[in-house]
């Protein structure tokens, strides 16, 4: 099976950056989608940002777009999150996902999934 491991999360101030990655290992996907998501305290597991194969196509939260940047290397089977500009309600755990298919906005189409790395982001 496909396993996820999320690194890169920590605190930071409001309007700072940090960097994740998600590098898979065991039995990988064929061509997979990747996606991240975010479960904020006391809110569901939402979408952040999705990634085709190639890497010729992405999708962002309109809560994150032009802030975030998603981005793979499949030659080091892991996928980034570039994030800029953090805001106070970006803090969440942050979670990568791949999906067999078509990565989408949709959780239930994620096959496999990362544990989290926590962003806390302060005013």
């Amino acid at each position: 099976q496909v396993q996820l491991v999320e690194s890169g999360g920590g605190l930071v101030q409001a309007g700072g950056s940090l960097r994740l990655s998600c590098a898979a290992s065991g039995r990988i996907l064929s061509r997979p989608g990747m996606g991240w998501f975010r479960q904020a305290p006391g809110k569901e597991r939402d979408f952040v940002a999705c990634i085709n194969w190639s890497g010729s196509t992405t999708y962002y939260a309109d809560s994150v777009k032009g802030r975030f940047t998603i981005s793979r290397d499949n030659a080091k089977n892991t996928v980034y999150l570039q994030m800029n500009s953090l805001k106070p309600e970006d803090t969440a755990v942050y979670v990568c996902a791949a999906a067999r298919a078509m990565a989408t906005v949709a959780p239930s189409e994620y096959d496999y999934w990362g544990q989290g790395t926590q962003v806390t982001v302060s005013s």
